[in-house]
């Protein structure tokens, strides 16, 4: 019987879907076990091969827990709001629903088609309303929220009041806007309402203020730092600017100790912890305040080195601080603005990086010095950012690099401030061991005496106090699109209010255009029906306005990590319509054990889901302040590009090897016009595309020979595989076990289809193990001591493989294991039934396939895993090499638990023995039992 796996997979898809055999229960006498892989989001392009790499690792460990007895739940969905749908609704004019709708049918062909166990009862998707409306009622819990660092959590903002209407606010200790002004209770109480909703929003942990943002002329919206690259957006390829806007924001800054310390608790790898801690960057220093001169206003500075601050010759403020505009003098103004004008076409990820150039101007006003009374030059410069610190810098430039750089480019002074250090060259940035001097009252002390001395005296004059401070800023939480979340608020007098949770949803409106309005407003302000009617708690049209009982809508939308933040929750209770999850599943199923995606969210997804978790323990409506407790990277799935070589201004090609004596421009072409020899089907190109239905083409004997480069697999490099085909071709289970075998999972490693055949042919050999010419033949014999411990062995290697995430060695010894299998002639039950469980988490199909052959009625996946048994693997007998005068002349097999006499009598005994000593009698016998015999002539 041949191995038909197109039939075969298909049959067995059928039996899972018809079935519900993956569908998880909330509550189980097994230990759960909840296996989870990183939101997709459903594109037009649908998956290729290297979309499913980390989807089928975890199916594998997903598979594997069940055989282990767990009760696992390994749901998926899709985040299917984002900007490529509303991308495509703007040039096509159609509803990004449609698109979406369209984009997630595919995607879950594909995925039925690989076999994945999971749950689909629960599927979620973050555009239905079902959802969104949690999505909407979590943000409402963190606008009636604040957070008191002396509890160290958030509290409800009903509590803040009562503080303040007793108290004031001089005594509260929370995360709250810079310019918060102290006030009594009797202030409080006299306050009108607007003007305690204006304090109260300073406080709420999601708030409106004016922020610098990343702004997308072209796309119309904000941009996430992670959606930029080189400073243009990730989609498109448009420029991005700096701007400010008033816009949604989450307090995020608040739980930066605690997204710090938790890192402790939760196993993830070591180099993505360090990406967060970078990214929340603690420093400890001080809060340093100068005085401008002739002026009222003051520039604070955050420093980590206060004891360097005689070292200060002149400080450097964002170019798109606050002050800059007010201090500046009217004879630098010009240069001032033409220099903001060109930061702000600069990416704060640009900036950073840019460690060579070497830009600032002059705004003539100076600062005081705290100690000196100096007068010190303010100038703004591109190194500094507005929102890390407080946007500016006391430059000391014999101390920091980038601060020295910049003084000798202008050539300003720099004051050596350490004893016996020469800064004739650089800047001197040590610490420990470093003696302070020229300083006054600080000469003489090393780094943290002198350190605690500064903060000391700082804190004598009022003009400074130590603080730690985080790079971490809060999380902008707006943007200007279409396809996204609305938020649950309207505006009263300009001041939000938030809609009751029993009406939500707040659905998204249908609208004319998907672009901006002609006033520059986001997308929904083309919504004719668009404001809250508060006596009927609905959506009402835009003319209705009065502003006594009809209000405007919020016109922005929530960002895609919005939804993406609490899915994991939403998953163990998707069908619950009156809490986002109850507290029994929460409670059971407490958070993710194992969760599987790209380092690329590490400093966005995975840190504002941990943010979001602990906000809602906090509140105590999750019983787990961490999302995910274990987090593997898989690696990337390389493409391999063929270029062709244009030459310079003609329409005409040279191939490879003869391109390096032209000029050429390489292009991507797609490797479905390239054979396996590397030659280009020129009819085939030219029909590709119509601006090559001309071209020329230069060739080797006849033979356009393309370029081979591994890179990213990319629709746009034209190195895209498609796993239908592969499926098609070779088998569901072949794709799956061959993406295992190209290498370890965090490892990038580049696709070759080629290779692909030699997993296949074992799929055909280990269908062949089972069969006998075209009929089912399975043993009830028992198996041989050999083809037992080549199962045993098997057993333990894969156990250990799994467990270890190391798939690609488990590919291997399965290989291993079925050619030893084969060799043998194996055909025993007693080996070939434990094996079908074995690889049933890799090759699922055949495996059910096998193990309905066998007899069995029940789903491979439910049967329990075999147990390795080391009596299969000890060694019964022992090949003793025998020497004669040290020269080893013969092997001979004896029991391993022969004694030394025994040993030495049974080989003396023997025939070879007695041809060698030639009828002589020996001298010596040595005899070390489980290793080697010698005997001595």
């Amino acid at each position: 019987m041949s191995y038909n796996f197109n039939q075969i997979e298909k049959k067995w898809q059928e039996y899972w879907a018809k079935n519900q055999t993956f569908k998880a229960k909330n509550n189980s006498e097994k230990p759960k076990y909840y296996v989870l892989d990183m939101f997709p989001y459903p594109s037009g392009a649908g998956l290729h091969v290297g979309h499913p790499l980390g989807y089928i690792a975890s199916d594998i460990y997903a598979r594997f827990k069940r055989h282990k007895g767990f009760n696992v739940l390994h749901p998926q969905g899709y985040d299917s709001f984002g900007l490529p749908a509303e991308q495509y609704a703007i040039q096509t004019g159609q509803h990004p629903a449609i698109t979406t709708e369209a984009n997630i049918k595919r995607y879950r062909e594909q995925l039925d088609q690989i076999g994945f166990s999971f749950d689909w009862s629960r599927e979620v998707r973050t555009s239905e309303p079902n959802y969104y409306r949690w999505t909407q009622w979590i943000f409402i819990q963190l606008f009636e929220s604040w957070y008191d660092f002396e509890a160290d959590k958030a509290r409800p903002i009903t509590e803040l009041e009562k503080i303040f209407a007793a108290e004031g606010n001089s005594g509260v200790n929370a995360a709250c806007d810079e310019d918060v002004a102290e006030f009594t209770a009797t202030e409080w109480n006299g306050s009108s309402s607007e003007e305690k909703q204006e304090q109260l929003l300073k406080y709420r942990l999601t708030y409106l203020a004016e922020t610098e943002v990343n702004w997308c002329p072209q796309l119309g919206t904000v941009l996430a730092n992670d959606e930029i690259v080189n400073g243009v957006s990730e989609r498109g390829g448009y420029p991005v600017i700096r701007k400010k806007m008033t816009q949604w924001s989450m307090r995020i800054s608040a739980y930066a100790e605690r997204l710090l310390q938790g890192l402790d608790k939760i196993d993830w790898t070591e180099s993505l912890k360090e990406s967060q801690r970078n990214w929340i960057g603690k420093s400890v220093g001080a809060l340093v305040e100068f005085n401008i001169q002739d002026s009222e206003f003051k520039i604070p500075v955050f420093t980590t080195r206060p004891d360097t601050i005689y070292g200060v010759t002149f400080m450097t403020l964002a170019p798109e601080h606050d002050l800059v505009q007010k201090i500046t003098t009217p004879e630098h103004k010009a240069e001032v603005d033409a220099y903001i004008e060109a930061t702000a076409k600069r990416s704060e990820r640009d900036r950073m990086a840019d460690v060579k150039t070497i830009s600032g101007v002059f705004t003539g006003a100076y600062a005081e010095h705290p100690f000196t009374k100096e007068p010190v030059p303010i100038w703004i410069g591109d190194y500094v950012l507005a929102g890390y610190g407080t946007g500016a810098v006391m430059a000391v430039p014999c101390g920091d690099q980038r601060d020295y750089g910049f003084a000798k480019h202008f050539d300003l002074p720099i004051r050596n401030i350490f004893k016996d250090v020469d800064i004739s060259e650089e800047a001197y940035s040590g610490k420990e061991g470093t003696v302070i001097a020229n300083s006054d009252f600080l000469n003489d002390l090393e780094y943290k005496e002198a350190l605690n001395k500064a903060i000391l005296e700082l804190e004598k004059i009022g003009q400074g106090r130590g603080k730690t401070n985080y790079r971490l800023r809060d999380a902008v939480f707006s943007r200007q699109r279409y396809w996204g979340e609305p938020f649950p608020a309207y505006y009263v007098n300009g001041l939000p209010q938030m809609i009751e949770k029993e009406h939500l949803p707040l659905r998204l409106p249908e609208v004319e255009k998907y672009l901006p309005t002609e006033t520059g407003e986001p997308p929904l302000g083309n919504a004719s029906v668009w404001a809250w009617d508060i006596e009927k708690n609905e959506v009402v049209e835009n003319e209705k306005i009065d502003h006594k009982t009809v209000y405007p809508l919020e016109l922005n939308t929530m960002p895609g990590w919005a939804g993406s933040s609490w899915y994991l929750f939403r998953y163990m209770d998707a069908g619950n319509e009156t809490e986002f999850v109850s507290e029994e599943a929460q409670k059971y199923w407490e958070n993710v054990d194992l969760y599987i995606g790209g380092s690329e969210h590490a400093t966005g997804h995975l840190l504002y889901s941990r943010f979001w978790t602990k906000f809602l323990y906090d509140r105590g409506m999750l019983t787990v302040d961490e999302p995910f407790k274990k987090l593997i990277n898989q690696g990337m799935i390389l493409g391999t590009s063929a270029f062709v070589y244009r030459l310079e201004g003609e329409n005409k090609f040279v191939s490879k090897n003869l391109s390096e004596a032209h000029n050429v421009q390489p292009i991507h072409v797609d490797v479905s016009l390239v054979n396996a020899s590397d030659e280009l089907d020129i009819e085939g190109f030219k029909n590709w595309r119509p601006e090559f239905s001309d071209a020329e083409f230069i060739t080797e004997d006849g033979k356009y020979i393309v370029g081979r480069e591994v890179e990213k697999m990319s629709k746009s490099k034209y190195n895209v595989v498609n796993p239908d085909d592969i499926c098609e071709d070779y088998g569901a289970d072949t794709l799956r076990m061959y993406e295992m075998f190209l290498g370890p999972l965090e490892q990038a490693k580049p696709w070759n289809t080629a290779g692909i055949t030699g997993v296949h042919n074992f799929l055909k050999k280990l269908w062949k193990l089972y069969h006998k010419g075209e009929n089912f033949e399975v043993s009830e014999e028992k198996a041989s001591a050999e083809s037992l411990k080549s199962l045993h062995k098997t057993i333990k290697k894969v156990a250990e493989d799994i467990e270890n995430f190391s798939f690609n060695t488990s590919v291997s010894t399965f290989m291993i294991c079925v050619n030893e299998l084969t060799a043998q002639k194996c055909n025993s039950r007693e080996v070939l039934e434990p094996l079908t469980i074995l690889i049933a988490p890799y090759a699922p199909h055949i495996a059910e396939e096998l193990w309905e052959k066998l007899g069995h009625d029940t789903s491979v996946a439910t049967a329990e895993y075999p147990v390795f048994e080391e009596k299969y693997l000890v060694e019964s007998t022992k090949e003793y090499p025998i020497s004669f005068n040290g020269k080893m002349r013969f092997t001979l097999e004896l029991p391993m638990d022969m004694s030394k006499e025994e040993i030495e009598k049974t080989v003396l005994a023997n025939e070879k023995t007695q041809q060698q000593l030639n009828g002589r009698e020996p001298k010596k016998v040595i005899v070390v039992p489980g290793k080697i015999v010698n005997i001595v002539g």
